[in-house]
């Protein structure tokens, strides 16, 4: 087939290899995915005051070490992670740098957990290990994931209101009345949007920018985890609670790989849950996850925001996924880059994270209405009323966390953390469970965390025959 063929067929035939396409137009593609992925993955160290550079280069890597795990497979991006941005704030409030190198040792060790539940899905196979693990548990969770960070939103965007409108008004127009591309990028033309209505009435301050060189290291030796036992004062209570606050959240977050991966199964037609499968896909986030976190990058997750990419040109060769990790690794290393995203007002951030934090809720909703949860089982209903009520309360209680003393340790339980395992415990113990996982049929298994945006072709069997269109959020 000829070039003009082949760039005929983007978007409306699927693309398996794009290597045809010629080295120029596969560039280009992959340039597409890493604005995709732009908006929410510089986000998350806005939220939390990581670093952007840091971020990056964790996200490209992340990126490349998830693809070699899942044997070159999968045409999936790894990102900044919205899940954490609780656990971040529980244990740095306010990003505290002293304090976020101990929040980041809490994620590094819930990456590990990744591999645990890989090794059972590896075991018991997935649908045993899913039972512990239902829409009646991780709806819950993630609805309080957002609730309880509803709070920052609010006082972010009271910096400057006007500010926060623009970008509340540009990602709501994008996403209700935009199409192909501007569908899927609503995030990021939100920022740009806010960011361009800040410059016009002189709110932002360039200064930083000029200061900094075009070229410079991405990661700083004293905002990574092993800083914390180098500077010989380390807080081992404090090490203690991150890793027990931080680490429960791991699995709302794996749900979401689930959801994601079945999503891009979907888009893709390859049921990637069974081939590399699930115990290669986690074990490629987690270990992802886990070395961006101890050199100080927000926690990795499969993005949703690329499959609306895959849905929109129909080129699914990973290939082009594994150049966008390399564009956003080569971002990395201008600190000039990184100063611009980090001179974006405050406002900004808050009108953003108001619609993203309300999503991340809404999708727990989703979740629970999509996979038919029945609440006239007391069981059911005695779960969800736990998790909500533990999860939201103990955040904004006085204390903002159930403390307790083991000895001479003070160990503190977050509201998601208590929440998530009185949640999962009383789901394995109260009788009545109904929930079945079926990987040939992966399509509303699981939740997504991030605003993704366009539609999926569902569950395509080998056979090839489609099915109705089904929207993935």
């Amino acid at each position: 087939m000829t070039m003009s063929g082949e760039m005929k067929r983007i978007g409306n035939e699927a693309i398996y290899d794009a290597r045809p396409l010629g080295v120029g137009r596969m560039l280009i593609l992959g340039v597409q995915h890493l604005f995709a992925m732009f908006g929410a993955t510089v986000l998350v160290p806005l939220l939390t005051g990581l670093s952007v550079s840091s971020t990056l280069l964790f996200a490209g890597v992340g990126t490349l070490l998830f693809h070699m795990i899942a044997k070159w497979k999968v045409p999936a991006f790894l990102g900044s992670s919205f899940a954490f941005l609780a656990g971040y704030a529980a244990i740095a409030p306010k990003g505290d740098p002293a304090l976020l190198p101990y929040a980041c040792f809490g994620v590094a060790c819930a990456g590990l957990v990744y591999l645990l539940l890989a090794a059972a899905f590896r075991a018991f196979g997935a649908s045993r290990v899913m039972r512990y693990f239902p829409p009646i548990v991780t709806g819950p969770i993630i609805i309080a994931i957002g609730l309880t960070l509803s709070q920052s939103a609010i006082e972010n965007c009271s910096k400057d209101w006007f500010i926060a409108l623009v970008a509340i008004v540009v990602v709501i127009a994008c996403n209700i009345w935009g199409h192909g591309m501007v569908k899927i990028i609503p995030i990021l033309l939100g920022v740009a949007g806010s960011y361009l209505a800040a410059v016009a009435i002189g709110a932002v301050d360039f200064s930083a920018i000029a200061a900094r060189p075009w070229f410079g290291f991405p990661v700083e030796y004293d905002r990574t985890v092993f800083a914390i036992f180098t500077n010989g004062r380390v807080n081992f209570d404090l090490l203690l609670s991150s890793v027990i606050t931080i680490v429960p959240i791991a699995f709302a977050a794996m749900m979401e790989h689930i959801g994601d991966i079945s999503a891009i199964s979907s888009t893709v037609g390859i049921n990637y849950i069974r081939d590399p499968g699930l115990h290669r896909t986690l074990t490629g986030d987690g270990l992802a996850t886990t070395a961006a976190s101890l050199f100080g990058a927000p926690a990795n997750t499969t993005y949703g925001e690329n499959t609306g990419v895959l849905t929109l040109t129909k080129v699914y060769d990973p290939r082009i996924i594994r150049l966008t990790a390399v564009f956003a690794v080569l971002l990395s290393f201008c600190p000039k880059f990184a100063a611009a995203i980090e001179s974006m007002p405050t406002a900004t951030i808050g009108g953003i994270s108001l619609i993203l934090y309300g999503m991340i809720a809404s999708v727990g909703v989703r979740n629970i209405v999509e996979t038919n949860v029945d609440f006239s089982q007391s069981r059911n209903v005695i779960v969800a009323a736990l998790i909500l009520v533990l999860s939201i309360g103990i955040n904004y209680s006085s204390a903002g966390a159930l403390s307790f003393t083991l000895g001479s340790i003070s160990i503190k339980f977050s509201g998601i953390a208590t929440g998530s395992l009185v949640g999962i415990l009383l789901n394995a113990i109260l009788p009545g469970k109904d929930y079945k996982f079926d990987d040939d049929a992966p399509n509303p298994t699981g939740v997504n965390l991030e605003i993704a945006q366009g539609k999926s072709l569902d569950w395509r069997a080998s056979d090839g025959v489609e099915g109705q269109d089904t929207v993935i959020s």
